[in-house]
């Protein structure tokens, strides 16, 4: 499915976002290095498009119309989402040399890490960064190697040599396709039929598997069932759930769209602590880089913040 036409063009709506700040067009057209008229008439072909008046003109300066406000608000959402989005693609691109070089578990880069490299390119504008995305094992593998200078890990456990900090907070949920005879269930099931259930699972050595088995059925006296598929992403895991292969649990940060959507639902699991501590580990003994020192501490300063639902 296609972008919406109508919204596709977040330049236009940047536009509208610094009019907003700035209270003017002919302040936004400045700052973006455009002719008044030209920012002018981008406002102009926006409303057309979207078919409301946005901007409110007067001697004085413009405004946004109500329905401007509303519009600029959602779109503020959309702007933020492109940069975290570019910011990703761009540390997947770099070259590893005279770079960053950060290695992650695949929930946290995919949810977490983009936003905390916009904060970077904010807190230090020019610094380049090269990413992995791998299991929490192999994160740790890269650092301790020296292929990354610094990782982020959601595993139970970090191996031996490794200095860590709290970098956030995740809870695991158990999904099942609507339609499962789980998701009719309102006291959900019990620690021992999820251990005795056949899961769709990442690989063994994944953060988020290690910590089921590990850190929570573990703590119950329980092993967990070979798995009914090990798949090697969070997006196919889902989509297989969602098409009523199986029970899978995954990070809560994973599975929010797709909750709210209604094409899985999350199952209970009475009795059991799924919560689980997200960190950043770099070698002992040796200081961080100021660049991979600025990354550590914008992640941990995001594990104190009250959670939003929105990315840094």
């Amino acid at each position: 499915m296609g972008l919406p036409s109508r919204v596709s063009d977040l330049a236009s709506f940047e536009l509208l976002l610094a009019v907003d700040r700035l209270g003017s067009l002919g302040r936004a057209a400045d700052e973006f290095g455009m002719s008044q008229p030209a920012v002018s008439a981008r406002v102009r072909q926006l409303e057309r498009q979207l078919g409301l008046p946005l901007i409110e003109r007067s001697p004085r300066g413009s405004r946004l119309t109500p329905a401007g406000a509303l519009v600029a608000g959602w779109a503020q959402v959309a702007v933020d989402a492109a940069a975290a989005l570019d910011a990703g693609v761009t540390a997947l691109r770099a070259e590893q040399e005279s770079r960053l070089r950060v290695a992650a578990s695949l929930t946290i880069a995919e949810y977490l890490l983009p936003g905390w490299l916009t904060a970077l390119q904010q807190a230090a504008p020019g610094t380049a960064v090269a990413l992995t995305a791998v299991n929490s094992a192999e994160v740790a593998a890269a650092v301790q190697s020296g292929a990354a200078e610094i990782g982020f890990v959601e595993g139970p456990d970090v191996p031996a040599g490794l200095n860590t900090s709290v970098v956030g907070k995740d809870t695991l949920t158990v999904v099942v396709a609507p339609g499962h005879p789980w998701a009719r269930r309102r006291s959900g099931v019990t620690p021992r039929e999820l251990a005795e259930t056949a899961l769709i699972a990442r690989e063994a050595a994944s953060g988020t598997r290690r910590f089921l088995e590990q850190a929570s059925l573990a703590q119950a006296g329980l092993g967990l069932a070979a798995p009914l598929a090990e798949l090697a992403s969070t997006t196919a895991i889902k989509a297989a759930a969602a098409a009523g292969a199986g029970p899978a649990v995954l990070s809560s940060l994973a599975v929010v769209g797709e909750l709210a959507a209604g094409t899985l639902r999350a199952v209970p699991v009475a009795d059991l602590d799924l919560r689980r501590t997200l960190r950043a580990v770099w070698p002992t003994g040796r200081r961080l880089t100021s660049s991979a020192a600025h990354l550590q501490s914008i992640a941990a300063r995001s594990a104190r913040r009250p959670a939003s639902g929105r990315p840094l």
